[in-house]
């Protein structure tokens, strides 16, 4: 199958207060922020940054991923077009001209270009390193959002959690690291959680002190998921959107097998508690 390369580079999140969510993200995950539309901020710090805009809260305006070259973007949009995909020009504004975006069955826009150079003020808070590295969408229908990531888009999966015969979570990757997006079962549809890569577990602890001098507090962790082995922590910013800071998660070969899990607890938290979403 056709490996997608690309990295995720941004995303938009929507909310009804994006100044308080501004905030968040200034002080919790220590991005600058910079208002660049009436409607629009950008909050950035090295190796990650979120656009926020004015919408219905918990909603995912796009994801946005970086192909490794524009010979590789062509490649892509050459392939999706072949297959008969519906293309439009991405809208992202950190995304260089010739990028477009696909939407998956239930309105999800995914965009794919080259992005932009960096530029700004550097980071807002302590300079803890974090990559944004992955997203996950919640929807009430599993199988088809996946037929589309795999057969349209050509994401390969790294695992999967099954009940019987049906998804409750599959991990699909568009590089070497396990994966960069997910998809869960849940009963309504949005944004799951987005996650920031720290890579070490003495990080996670350290941005677990960091929360708590915030006065965030953990929702979820520390633990360690199956699919992935990659430890984590989350917590909720303002709007209840779920925001995890992961570590050590497994990088694959394009050969490996995709995994078949069981949906149950010790699948989705190895060290304890699970955070169900069907």
């Amino acid at each position: 199958m056709f490996e997608v390369s690309a990295r995720l580079d941004h995303l938009e999140i929507l909310s009804e207060s994006p100044e308080r969510l501004v905030g968040f993200y200034r002080d919790a995950m220590g991005m600058a922020p910079a208002r660049i539309d009436r409607d629009l901020w950008l909050c950035a710090a090295p190796e990650r940054r979120v656009l926020i805009a004015r919408g219905r809260s918990r909603t995912l305006g796009f994801g946005a991923y970086r192909c490794a070259s524009p010979d590789d973007l062509a490649a892509l949009r050459a392939r999706l077009e072949r297959g008969g995909a519906v293309l439009a020009p991405a809208r992202s504004p950190l995304l260089e001209p010739g990028g477009f975006s696909i939407s998956d069955p239930d309105g999800n826009s995914v965009l794919f270009g080259i992005g932009t150079p960096a530029s700004g003020a550097p980071a807002a808070g302590p300079a803890l390193r974090a990559r944004l590295q992955h997203m996950v969408v919640a929807t009430d229908h599993a199988e088809a959002v996946v037929r589309f990531y795999t057969g349209v888009v050509g994401m390969p999966i790294s695992d999967k959690a099954v009940q019987g015969d049906a998804i409750t979570a599959c991990w699909l990757r568009t590089d070497v690291e396990h994966h960069t997006l997910a998809v869960f079962r849940a009963p309504e549809r949005r944004l799951d959680h987005h996650s920031y890569e720290a890579g070490d577990w003495a990080l996670i602890r350290d941005w677990a002190d960091h929360f708590a001098r915030q006065g965030v507090k953990l929702i979820w962790g520390p633990g360690r998921h199956g699919p992935g082995n990659n430890l984590f922590i989350m917590v909720h910013d303002p709007d209840g959107n779920r925001v995890e800071v992961s570590a050590e998660l497994e990088v694959v070969n394009r050969d490996r097998p995709m995994g078949i899990w069981p949906h149950e607890e010790n699948t989705f938290n190895k060290w304890g508690q699970a955070l169900f979403r069907s």
